[in-house]
């Protein structure tokens, strides 16, 4: 079936010496991966260029819906980055997050929100200058499409049970934050990306919270595996 959509390049995998083989987070049909045949040929109109992490594209694809590689037909950016590429602070956090995405976004699937939200976040962080609250908000809000974003029924609650996801009045058996670790959770619970970075956030006040977050998701997500680039982000933020 021949589709038109917008996409983010999640991953890119080498594949013989000329081809690529490229997974992608689809508007309409959510996880897809392509077999790029020749993508480091010349002559090909497929330019490895394309194919940068979180990039954000226009294809048209051959979707075969039978859990096999799928072919592209036609590839152009949907969205120059205009600060990014020169930016190392949010070069780093693309490179932290495309590792998030990988591993959270594995499901076949329509999710246009998600998609949506993905455009809208990325677009935001090239076009900002204060960013350096971004992944962590970044990270929280992704829970909502996810299934486990924190339920805030009780958020006046002394204890937050990251193993529940919620708020609770009592102390339990699972990873509960601390006092100082529950402020902070708080606070970016109710925050957005336009006052993000209202939030006053040292170097270790940064790390705290992205170490709750990271622990989130691990108990939340199976397979989860820790991001490599974590001590890269954490040096860039200190």
């Amino acid at each position: 079936m021949i589709v038109s959509t917008k996409a983010v390049v999640i991953h890119t995998l080498k594949y013989s010496d000329t081809s690529l083989i490229v997974k992608l987070y689809t508007q309409t049909d959510g996880i897809k991966s392509y077999l790029i045949k020749g993508a480091f040929s010349r002559k090909s109109k497929f330019k490895v260029a394309f194919f940068q992490p979180l990039t954000l594209l226009e294809i048209e694809a051959n979707h075969n819906n039978k859990g096999t590689l799928n072919s592209l037909k036609e590839v152009r950016v949907h969205y120059h980055y205009q600060t990014i590429p020169t930016n190392i602070v949010k070069q780093t956090i693309l490179m932290f997050l495309t590792e998030i995405l990988n591993v959270a976004l594995i499901e076949e699937g329509s999710h246009e929100s998600l998609f949506d939200y993905l455009n809208t976040a990325l677009t935001w962080l090239d076009t900002h200058d204060k960013t350096s609250n971004f992944h962590l908000l970044f990270l929280l809000n992704l829970t909502k499409y996810l299934g486990f974003y924190p339920e805030t029924k009780l958020n006046d609650a002394p204890f937050f049970d990251l193993s529940e996801g919620k708020f609770s009045n009592q102390l339990t058996v699972g990873k509960a934050l601390n006092k100082e670790e529950l402020t902070l959770f708080k606070n970016l619970l109710g925050t957005n990306f336009d006052s993000i970075e209202q939030l006053k956030l040292n170097g270790q006040k940064r790390q705290q919270l992205l170490t709750i977050l990271i622990q989130y998701y691990e108990l939340h997500i199976s397979g989860f595996k820790k991001p490599k680039s974590i001590p890269i982000l954490k040096s860039i933020f200190e």
